[in-house]
This record gives C-alpha cells, sequence and structure tokens, in this order.
C-alpha cells in the first residue's frame, strides 16, 4: 500500500532522513521504534506532505505522492494522529471530530454523520463528553480525540506517531485494544511508538530507526527476540 523509496529529508542543512526504505503492506499493521531524534515522526511527516523530502519517494496505492499538499494526501486516503494530540482545546469535542472531515465533499454529509455516530460508539468517552472543550478532557480522552479526528477523512492507512506518550498503562491497553478492532476491520495502521514492546507485540512487521536510517527491519516477532533490540530497547 505504502512504498517509502530512499527518501531524504532535511531541516535547514541538517539531514533528518537518510536515505529511508520501508514498506507498509495493505492490510497489516507495521511499526517504527527507536530512540528520541532517530526520525520517526519526521518520516511520518513527510509522507502526509508536512515536511518536504529532499530525495526519494512516497508511493502510495502506485501513485508517486512525494509533492502533493496535505489536504490531497488525506483525501486520498492517508491520515495521521499527531504526537502530543495537538487537538483543538477550545472546540468541542464534536466540533473537533466535524473538523476530521474537513477534505470529504459537501454531497457526503449522510455518511459523515454516520461516521461520527461511529466514532462516538467506538469511543463512548467522547459520546459523553461531545459538547465539552476538548481542552477539558484528560491525557487519555484526548488521544481517543485525536484518533477519531483522524477517522472521520475515511483513511485506508492511518498512521500515528507515538499514541502511548503520556498516558496511563490502563488508558494504553484501552487504545491498542481499538487499534487492534479497526485493524480486524481492515485498516492498515502504520504506528511510531516510544514502547517498543507494545510497539513490537501490536504488529506484523517492524523497522528500527537509528540517526535517520533504518538500521534493523524484519517480522514483529522476531525483532522481539533480536538480541540487539532486546538489549537496547527492551531492556
Amino acid at each position: 500500500m505504502l512504498r517509502v523509496e530512499k527518501l531524504s529529508t532535511f531541516y535547514g542543512n541538517i539531514q533528518a532522513l537518510r536515505d529511508v526504505t520501508l514498506r507498509a503492506r495493505r492490510g497489516n499493521i507495521t511499526t517504527i521504534i527507536g530512540a528520541n531524534g532517530a526520525g520517526k515522526t519526521t518520516l511520518l511527516r513527510t509522507v502526509s506532505g508536512l515536511n518536504r523530502a529532499r530525495h526519494g519517494l512516497v508511493i502510495y496505492e502506485d501513485r508517486d505522492i512525494t509533492s502533493e499538499p496535505p489536504d490531497r494526501i488525506v483525501r486520498g486516503g492517508i491520515s495521521m494522529v499527531p504526537q502530543g494530540r495537538q487537538v483543538f482545546a477550545e472546540m468541542t469535542v464534536a466540533e473537533n471530530l466535524e473538523l476530521g472531515a474537513y477534505t470529504r465533499r459537501r454531497g457526503e454529509r449522510a455518511e459523515v454523520a454516520s461516521d461520527l455516530d461511529m466514532v462516538l460508539e467506538l469511543f463512548p468517552v467522547l459520546a459523553d463528553r461531545k459538547r465539552q472543550s476538548a481542552g477539558t478532557l484528560s491525557g487519555g480522552e484526548q488521544q481517543m480525540l485525536a484518533v477519531g479526528r483522524a477517522l472521520m477523512s475515511r483513511p485506508r492507512l492511518l498512521m500515528l506517531d507515538e499514541p502511548s506518550m503520556g498516558l496511563a498503562p490502563k488508558v494504553i491497553q484501552s487504545i491498542f485494544k481499538t487499534l487492534h478492532s479497526l485493524h480486524e476491520q481492515g485498516l492498515t495502521i502504520l504506528l511510531v511508538e516510544q514502547d517498543a514492546k507494545i510497539a513490537l507485540e501490536t504488529a506484523d512487521y517492524g523497522y528500527v530507526m537509528r540517526t535517520g536510517k533504518v538500521a534493523l527491519e524484519g517480522p514483529a516477532d522476531e525483532l522481539l527476540e533480536n538480541e540487539e533490540v532486546r538489549r537496547i530497547y527492551l531492556g
């Protein structure tokens, strides 16, 4: 579904990605792990059009999207849940969710309303708080809102950047249970995650990034047993 070929991205003169090549296969959960500063977030931002690649290609469903603007990428079926949630604090829960459907056409109003009901059913706590300002939600509730907002664009590929960051273990379990449910419904997921253990236990295939490059890759269960991965990322 997604192919990244020899991707290089810079911040000014600082190179953040160095010839990164990876795949996210349709129907799979693919994870990217690595230390802070490894380039994981930059990779997702480059795929989503928020950062521009200097070299390389991003191919989505056999179409070159390397230079496409973010709104067209979202419209094409890729949605990202950003690091730190980034909900619109002054807007209500319902308004945040509706904003997730901003790329959809006016003729889809009935479908958007149906998807809103689906998200509120997926996250019942949001249904209870849909008229509440997003900034008053707990961290876990904001993460649910960020996932729900991304789902409102009807993505075929959902990218998540550190969904467990700053959350209690019980909330993390709930979030990942929801991701499993979405995956079982056929959604393809590309997951960047600081908790290497939960990431690799969740994923089908994994990549380890180090200093802007892919250092290791393989089936997630094999990476879980890899001595280097266990020593550096699993303690």
